[in-house]
């Protein structure tokens, strides 16, 4: 039993059997922590219900949770590749109590886990405890028979855990593994405590203490317990390693980098492999968790660690890209255990090829400026911060790459210069991460959610109701009465209005009683399950208890129902049309109109577009019922439902089912969780026209669609426009396409006749074109064709330059042009016979000069310049005449 797999499905499984539920990880990106850039960490999902704003079902859980410490507080990127235990993304496995057992309780689990389950030899098993922790001192001497020599008092903030400056902590016990005396290192406490022979890889906290205010804590009413046990690391320990990196998952992993580089794994660029190896699975978790590469906030970290990998496969040699090949070891080796793999494996590939492939250009131009800034520096030089700052602000080339590049030649950087030259950018750096997670509820919505409890809505069935005011709210304090003209938020026990969530936009309306009239501007959901409405009374005053009756805006919300569900039928039509790749990524669904942003690394063709559009209409024209059913998630996951990852769930989902079913498929067309709403037959849509497609970030796409009203008012515009077209062009509707072709072509024929004619009037300067016309002169020996041209764009000067040597047979041409802006341009040609004598470079400066330009360039056969006085042509002609004179003569 020393398998990755088997040490996951082990531990979740002995929690399961002792009443646990199983928690599914969470996505990466946290929705209930604004302050945390990733989840890092298995108690984040849980914490609002440590902190007592959450009251969970199940009063114990247990999860494999997916992690990532790569930005912010938390990074380990610089570490990676180069320790044993180091990475970007690791599994943290735990087991949690919410109010339920406690330090004996949390002991004994941990205790019969791992020498029983896992069958640790006892006498290489000690631990830690916080120094006036005696309650959990005598657990341990009860349960594992420690002696005393084998449970160390800690007086240290490593075993007190805290969840901020204030709120719930309390003190931790830290199991540890004796490796051996092969490695350096004395046990916890000790001087030589930092060696690797004492492994800690589980942490119990016990969290028992509120911090109140600094130096003063309270006991919690309910002591919880959070523990954290890294898998790599306990996989490392029962397969017998001293490096993560030797286990099982990383050894597939490895070995797949070393197969396709042909670099040994274990020589001296181990290192490379092992970057590789662990920035892949950060990489691809991140975009199956929704987090595309970019320049700012998560999308920037995911690109540092992909391109960090990238740069690494240069250094092993790979000529092309390669993290995208290694998705489907990854996929064999976790996507039973992380089902997100296998759905996305198709868009992490494509996502780590583009990127790679971007990067190659980067990089190369990237190492040829470090190249040339430290050719002349030596092992223990420093390359200047400024220089660094440069690589990183204008070629995107993060600091840690160029750390990267010089660390084999022992050059370090001026760190301290690097971050004067970037605080210019502060600003930016400030927008670029401005806070992560979903928006911070504010404080006022908990105690109202204490209070009085979720809202019911009632808007699925009904668009009209009563409801008795429960809260009111004023810039972020409860309040008790509303009056006439003020703006305030307004609960009631149950509304039919819609909360804005999901990409549907709230409901407008009104809300009224005896004397009162409330105009409801916006909804929104506060805490999942609090609908507040947002606006002003117009008459009358409100007061909490009072009964009013709801009204949503009807045509508003038949508009935007419409709009949702073409949502739902165009995000299959789009999977079936491009891939299983396909994932939505945001949508805004409003009554005139939808958006939906989702991911495809390029843009539809026509073709693709106007199949998407086929199948949608198909199903609308169809006109089945639209099924809606409650269902336990993983009931409704395992029935084939779409579940957007990431979007946070309650157990019981809302599935909503779209057309026919399909035999093949043994599903409806579209089947998605959702807790929006919806039209009640297909055909209520009316049809669904896409009217755009744009991208909005790398690897992501947006169309935009109109429904019923919305698409005929669109429709019924173009029409006109293409009625109003045909009448220009004097042909029938259906004739005008290929009317306007074939005019568009004449034009461009007659542009081209007209272009070929002013060459050869500027040529012939209105005497034809024969070479008695021609201004040849003899300069020295040597024939200059010279000449002032108009009416001719500064484009086709080089191929009038081409003519006159034709003309010349051997000699030199030089003909400039005044544009009408005021601005001059020539061009100057010399002979193939001539090129070794003469440079036409020298000539086209000698006239930019008089031009008033700044020089110029070409080739020795053809060289052109420019300059902002027209007037000076004559001047510049002159020029190359006399630099002509002066060089033939020489």
């Amino acid at each position: 039993m020393t398998g990755v797999n088997q040490i996951r499905s082990t531990f979740l499984d002995y929690f399961a059997r002792h009443d646990h539920e199983k928690a599914p990880s969470s996505s990466l990106v946290p929705h209930n922590d604004p302050t945390l850039m990733f989840t890092n960490a298995g108690m984040v999902q849980f914490k609002n219900a440590f902190t007592g704003v959450e009251k969970r079902r199940h009063p114990r859980a247990t999860s494999s949770q997916k992690c990532v410490r790569a930005g912010g507080k938390h990074n380990d990127l610089d570490n990676v590749g180069y320790t044993a235990r180091h990475h970007t993304f690791f599994e943290m496995l735990g087991n949690f109590s919410f109010g339920d057992y406690f330090k004996e309780g949390a002991i004994e689990l941990a205790w019969n886990l791992i020498t029983r389950e896992f069958d640790m030899p006892t006498d290489r098993l000690l631990v830690t405890v916080y120094h006036d922790d005696d309650e959990a001192y005598g657990l341990w001497k009860k349960i594992a028979g420690f002696s005393d020599d084998r449970i160390i008092r800690i007086d240290s903030s490593d075993n007190f855990w805290s969840m901020g400056e204030l709120g719930p902590c309390g003190p931790c016990s830290e199991i540890f593994f004796d490796q051996g005396e092969k490695l350096a290192g004395g046990p916890p406490g000790s001087a030589d405590q930092d060696g690797d022979r004492y492994l800690e890889f589980w942490n119990l906290v016990f969290m028992q203490y509120e911090q109140v205010a600094p130096g003063e804590r309270v006991p919690l009413p309910r002591p919880s317990i959070d523990t954290g046990m890294g898998l790599e690391r306990i996989a490392a320990l029962l397969q017998g390693e001293t490096s993560n990196y030797d286990t099982d998952l990383f050894r597939a992993l490895i070995g797949a980098v070393a197969e396709l580089t042909s670099v040994d794994a274990r020589g001296p660029q181990a290192a490379s492999h092992r970057v590789i190896a662990d920035h892949l699975r950060a990489s691809a978790f991140l975009v199956a968790d929704g987090v595309t590469p970019s320049n700012e906030g998560r999308g920037y970290v995911l690109r540092r660690i992909m391109r960090r990998a990238m740069r690494h496969a240069q250094l092993l040699g790979a000529a092309e890209p390669l993290m995208w090949r290694l998705v489907p070891t990854l996929v064999a080796q976790m996507g039973l255990a992380f089902p997100e793999l296998q759905r996305a494996e198709n868009l992490i590939r494509d996502t780590l090829q583009t990127e790679e492939t971007r990067f190659r250009t980067t990089l190369a131009r990237g190492l040829s400026i470090l190249d040339e800034e430290t050719a002349a520096l030596t092992a223990g030089a420093q390359l200047s911060g400024e220089t660094a700052f440069k690589l990183y602000d204008t070629y995107g080339f993060p600091l840690d790459l160029t750390e990267d590049a010089l660390r084999p030649r022992g050059i370090a950087i001026d760190k301290d210069g690097f971050a004067a030259a970037m605080e210019r950018q502060r600003a930016e750096a400030r927008k670029a991460w401005a806070g992560s997670g979903e928006t911070a509820t504010e404080a006022v919505w908990f105690a109202i959610k204490d209070r009085v409890g979720a809202t019911e809505f009632l808007g699925y069935d009904t668009e009209k109701s009563e409801g008795v005011v429960t809260a009111l709210a004023h810039n972020g304090a409860q309040i008790d009465f509303l009056k006439t003209g003020e703006r305030g938020l307004v609960l009631v026990n149950q509304t039919p209005f819609y909360g804005e969530s999901g990409g549907q936009m709230g409901d407008v309306g009104e809300l009224r009683g005896k004397g009162v009239r409330f105009r409801v501007d916006s909804t929104q959901k506060k805490l999942g399950d609090l609908i507040v409405h947002e606006g002003v009374v117009e008459e009358g005053e409100i007061s909490v208890g009072m009964t009013l009756e709801l009204d949503v805006d009807h045509g508003r919300r038949r508009a935007t129902r419409a709009n949702h569900s073409a949502t739902h039928i165009l995000h299959e039509a789009l999977r079936l049309v491009l891939g299983d790749h396909v994932a939505q990524k945001g949508s805004l669904v409003a009554p005139d109109r939808l958006r939906f942003d989702f991911t495809h690394p390029k843009p539809l063709t026509d073709q693709e577009l106007a199949e998407v559009e086929r199948l949608s209409n198909e199903i609308v024209q169809d006109n089945s019922a639209v099924q809606t059913r409650l269902m336990e998630q993983e009931e409704a996951i395992a029935s084939g439902a779409r579940a957007l990852f990431g979007e946070k769930y309650g157990d019981e989902v809302r599935v909503v089912s779209m057309g026919r079913r399909d035999p093949a498929a043994g599903r409806a067309f579209s089947v998605e969780l959702c807790g929006g709403t919806h039209v009640s037959r297909t055909g209520d849509i009316g049809v669904i026209s896409v009217v755009s497609q744009s991208p909005v970030s790398s690897g992501v796409r947006r169309l935009e669609a109109r429904t019923g009203e919305g698409a005929r008012l669109e429709l019924s515009a173009q029409s006109r426009s293409l009625r109003e077209l045909a009448a220009l062009l004097r042909a029938p509707v259906e004739d005008a396409p290929e009317r306007l072709t074939s005019l568009l072509e004449e034009r461009k024929r007659l542009e081209r006749e007209l272009g070929e004619a002013k060459k050869k009037l500027a040529m012939s300067g209105g005497a034809g074109v024969g070479a008695a016309a021609q201004p040849v002169q003899d300069v020295a020996g040597v024939k200059l064709f010279s000449r002032s041209v108009s009416g001719v764009d500064a484009k086709d000067l080089k191929g009038l330059v081409d003519e006159a040597k034709k003309v010349v047979g051997s000699g030199i041409v030089a003909i400039a042009n005044a544009s009408a802006d005021g601005k001059a341009g020539i061009v100057v040609g010399v002979t193939a016979d001539l090129t070794e004598k003469f440079n036409a470079v020298d000539f086209v400066r000698a006239a930019s000069e008089k031009l008033g330009g700044k020089g110029g360039g070409g080739r020795p056969d053809l060289a052109q310049a420019g300059g902002p006085d027209a007037s000076a042509i004559d001047a510049a002609l002159a020029a190359v005449e006399d630099a002509l004179r002066a060089k033939a003569g020489a």
